[in-house]
């Protein structure tokens, strides 16, 4: 069966990689570490096809070590033992540790990520982690200590044209036919940034044109022929991030019936049921916030039970979580307050010092130079409150937060507009 052209382009040596400079260029840390030989155990963190495979197999190549692979999806606790076993054994007569491939190694649940402890800690295996989620989260912390994380960035549109040059140059059959890419703003659009993605969309395309003659590729082509072709385009039937976008936009917009009908469609599709409830979670405090508090108790206590539980039972827990959120108050006052604060902290070359009555003073000589003097104990007064200056004198009378147009804001309003006469509530 012939190879998808993905794979027959797929680099083996690090002087032919595309992208990722700042790990692989000359005098990068991943380079370094080739050049030294010194391996350490690591974690890729990155979206799909940007070479986080392919570093790991180069890697292994270029060491001439022991290449072991297992996909988070399908092994368990048994096949990562009878990995380590099996380096273990040959330990002998490597050349180095062995390097022990993880793919998606987010879906790895406690147990299995425990599994892995000993061997990496003892260098019986080098763990080379490859995930698409924030390992902070996904990864136990015993396990992230023992790992450096690599950090891999979408693939721009230099290193889509280098790679779409050299698979019609290189590539034993493309370069076969006769093929002119007239415009290649749609193959790197829908491409996304994705290497692995160009690549099918470019077979793709190809294969809607007889056999014998010119190939033209342009924009119109490439739009036609993948809506023609949508299923071949996403390999598991689903347009992934738009149809994250629809779902997300769908409770926010308060439809709980358009919100549930997307989550069916990333759960026939196979996604993730923990990237599901980490986006709920996030949205809880991004689009419902103050208006409904309980949303992020109830997102958070979706997550850890979808973890826990994981499915088909965690389809329930998910579908409850999305029509509650969905029907809730809305409210973005939270995320528009610390995104203009924190606007105004980047764009201040000083930062302004800590008025003195707001510092610490646990020591005889801070109290001398006047930290904390002047501080009004607020339980100390009527209602737990006193009128007092919280900010720098630069920043006095500024407001971030703004209630939201919804019955708790409302209340919010109220309660500040009593307690704060400076600020126009």
């Amino acid at each position: 069966m012939m190879q998808p052209l993905a794979e027959r382009m797929r680099p083996s040596r690090i002087e032919e990689f595309v992208g990722q400079e700042h790990l692989v260029a000359p005098g990068a840390v991943l380079r370094n570490m080739l050049l030294s030989k010194n391996l350490s155990s690591f974690i890729l963190w990155g979206p799909p096809g940007v070479g986080k495979t392919t570093l790991a197999r180069i890697i292994a190549g270029s060491l001439d070590r022991e290449f072991y692979t297992l996909s988070a999806v399908s092994s368990g606790v048994k096949d990562v033992r009878e990995v380590i076993q099996r380096a273990e054994s040959g330990k002998m007569f490597a050349k180095g540790a062995p390097i022990l491939f993880i793919d998606e190694i987010h879906r790895f649940n406690k147990a299995q990520q425990d599994a892995l402890l000993g061997a990496v800690e003892s260098g019986t295996v080098v763990l080379i982690g490859a995930t698409t989620e924030n390992p902070s989260f996904e990864v136990i912390s015993p396990l992230l200590s023992r790992c450096q994380v690599y950090v891999l960035k979408s693939l721009e549109v230099k290193h889509l044209e280098v790679l779409l040059k050299r698979a019609l140059k290189e590539d034993k059959i493309l370069k076969q036919r006769k093929i002119r890419v007239k415009e290649n703003e749609a193959l790197f659009r829908f491409s996304g940034g994705d290497a692995r993605k160009l690549y099918n969309i470019l077979e793709i395309i190809i294969s809607t044109f007889p056999e014998e003659g010119e190939i033209i590729i342009d924009n119109d082509i490439v739009t036609d022929r993948l809506q023609e072709n949508i299923a071949l385009y996403d390999k598991d039937g689903e347009q992934h991030y738009d149809i994250v976008s629809a779902f997300i936009k769908s409770i926010r917009g308060s439809d709980p019936n358009a919100a549930i009908y997307w989550m069916a469609r990333m759960l026939a599709g196979g996604e993730d049921p923990l990237f599901i409830a980490r986006r709920m979670l996030i949205l809880a405090s991004e689009d419902v916030g103050l208006a409904n508090p309980n949303a992020a108790l109830l997102a958070q206590s979706c997550f850890d039970a979808v973890h826990k539980i994981g499915m088909p039972e965690s389809r329930i827990i998910l579908a409850q979580t999305c029509i509650y959120l969905a029907t809730s108050p809305k409210s973005n006052s939270a995320y528009m307050a610390i995104d203009e604060a924190m606007a105004l902290v980047k764009s201040t070359n000083e930062a302004p010092s800590v008025p003195l009555h707001l510092r610490n003073a646990p020591t005889e000589l801070m109290k001398e130079l006047g930290y904390a003097k002047d501080y009004k104990y607020a339980h100390a007064f009527e209602g737990n409150f006193i009128d007092q200056e919280f900010l720098p004198d630069s920043l006095k009378g500024l407001k971030f937060y703004e209630p939201g147009q919804n019955a708790r804001e409302n209340e919010i309003r109220k309660r500040l507009q009593e307690l704060w006469k400076k600020y126009d509530y």
